[in-house]
């Protein structure tokens, strides 16, 4: 396949090369950053050889491509232009941003404007990734399909935050004061995790099911004694990450809750429980990279994607079952 990357950050440049490894092309890179305008993409990838593709500035740069990874940011309403821009080439477009996994819950005016250019130029876009995109609906839906009837899903995912890198550990605050985090928190300087709600509507989604009610929430994780992981300390007192929720309720009943928990010396580990009518089963992981994770979704999912018709679609359209939730 030939690949375009909108976005060549940390996220644009691994997913540019593990598609290398697999024997894909580049077609073309689109960024901002002055630092790498103009440089030959091999360059900016610390390659032996340059690949004869500039990084511009200019979405033109991608028309020649097949599909387009776009890894830029996480809220929709503030990468629809550019996702949009990619759409108006006619190239179909696998897109990192959290809130594109179900952009139905926070955005419906732009999910349905961007629904209709993608079937106007006979392209496909999907938001996916590791979480949202995965760990924590997907997956979860995948692991449904032994089951008659699904009363309820719990869901985990835990990561050491000192694993991850440094603008990972900026946006859950680590290292600072507790009650600055929750203050940015709730302006929205730092994000957390992006994508409870998200995962929540995908398996309601999957199940065919109209939720009552959706709820969210994140906090900091004050460090009750001084903490060290890999080579990160935080002292007693201070942030050492964040964790949150998202739960889905029929009626008053939860019946759909994912968990996030990101903080230094967390444990590595995601764990699903699904209680059926019949019997209950436990699930859990050793730990998923989040970085190698999230490029690897988004490439199998480019790979495949052209064969599910133009518009925008979500993961649970690729799936060929759907589970039975009932009170």
């Amino acid at each position: 396949m030939r690949l375009g990357f909108f976005g060549f950050g940390a996220i644009g440049r691994l997913a540019a090369r593990v598609a290398l490894d697999r024997g894909h092309e580049i077609a073309g890179v689109v960024d901002i950053d002055p630092r790498i305008l103009g440089l030959d993409a091999g360059e900016v990838l610390g390659l032996d050889e340059k690949l004869g593709i500039a990084v511009s500035p200019n979405v033109e740069a991608l028309k020649d491509s097949d599909v387009v990874v776009h890894a830029t940011g996480s809220f929709l309403d503030k990468v629809y232009d550019q996702i949009a821009s990619i759409v108006n080439l006619g190239v179909d477009v696998v897109s990192t941003c959290e809130t594109l996994a179900y952009p139905w819950y926070r955005y419906p005016v732009l999910a349905r404007r961007l629904d209709e250019i993608a079937r106007r130029n006979s392209v496909a876009v999907i938001g996916t990734g590791i979480n949202p995109g995965f760990l924590l609906d997907t997956l979860i839906v995948t692991l449904t399909a032994p089951f008659n009837v699904v009363k309820s899903i719990k869901a985990v995912r835990s990561l050491d935050a000192a694993t991850r890198r440094e603008p990972f550990r900026k946006k859950i605050g680590v290292g600072e004061d507790p009650r600055t985090v929750a203050y940015k928190l709730e302006k929205g300087e730092i994000t957390g995790h992006v994508g409870y709600a998200e995962s929540v509507l995908l398996i309601a989604d999957a199940a065919g099911i109209q939720l009552t009610k959706v709820r969210e929430a994140q906090e900091p994780v004050i460090a009750e004694e001084d903490v060290e992981s890999r080579g990160i300390k935080v002292p007693r007192g201070y942030n050492k990450g964040i964790q949150g929720y998202g739960a889905g309720y029929l009626g008053e009943r939860e019946i759909i809750r994912v968990e996030f928990q990101a903080y230094i010396g967390a444990g590595d580990y995601e764990e699903i429980t699904i209680e059926g009518r019949d019997y209950t089963v436990k699930w859990k992981s050793t730990g998923t990279p989040g970085d190698t994770g999230t490029v690897s979704v988004v490439l199998n999912v480019a790979e495949t994607l052209g064969s599910y018709g133009p518009g925008l679609l979500t993961m649970i359209d690729m799936l060929p079952f759907r589970p039975l939730i009932k009170h």
